[in-house]
């Protein structure tokens, strides 16, 4: 037996397009991400994807992401789970910043490794490895008994919290993970075995 796991980052945020450090802000989506979002819900559809449960994080992106999916999948009166464990990485005093005017502020080194690097969190936030504390526990408790179970979960989330997971599923160092580019609006899908192991990985 085995469960379907499908990611999906939010589409285009407003501070996406405007080149902006979101983290725990709450923007909506723009058009783009609006129609990512859309062609989401079109794309499982086709596949014939029918989740059992559903999850996303406490932000507006996210949600709105998961809403415009369902939509688009002809899926009505379901429970969403809502919980901060999924929320974005929160980038701190970066939050809200132009990337550019923080390179001007602290240097391109200095935001690159803030960026970039597994345990280095920017001033007043969170490292990729201190959201993978938040996510994982809530992945391992929440999702993965649902997986073995044999049942299909939809998650839409963030690019780093979502980079928290794959890292786990897949078996990824913190090297890997950190050069894994994960695309708005575009669906992955994994089956998991009842051991909670990866049996099978496809991108839609």
């Amino acid at each position: 037996m085995t469960g379907t796991l499908i990611l999906v980052r939010h589409g285009q945020s407003e501070w996406n397009l405007k080149n902006l450090f979101t983290g725990w802000r709450n923007p909506d989506l723009t058009e783009k991400g609006i129609e990512e979002a859309r062609d989401t819900g079109k794309k499982l559809k086709a596949a014939g994807i029918v989740p059992d449960l559903y999850y996303t994080s406490a932000l507006r992106r996210a949600q709105h992401t998961l809403d415009l999916m369902l939509e688009e999948m002809g899926i009505v009166d379901v429970t969403i789970v809502r919980h901060t464990a999924l929320n974005e990485r929160d980038y701190g005093d970066l939050a809200g910043l132009n990337k550019d005017d923080a390179r001007a502020k602290w240097g391109e080194e200095q935001v690159h490794i803030w960026r970039r690097s597994y345990d280095v969190p920017p001033p007043g936030g969170e490292s990729l490895k201190d959201t993978a504390a938040r996510t994982l526990p809530y992945y391992e408790r929440e999702i993965l008994p649902a997986l073995k179970d044999g049942k299909t979960v939809l998650v839409a989330a963030h690019g780093n919290s979502l980079r928290a997971l794959v890292m786990a599923i897949e078996g990824l160092t913190s090297d890997e993970i950190l050069a894994r580019e994960i695309a708005t609006g575009e669906p992955t899908v994994y089956k998991i075995g009842s051991d909670g192991s990866l049996a099978e990985k496809v991108v839609l």
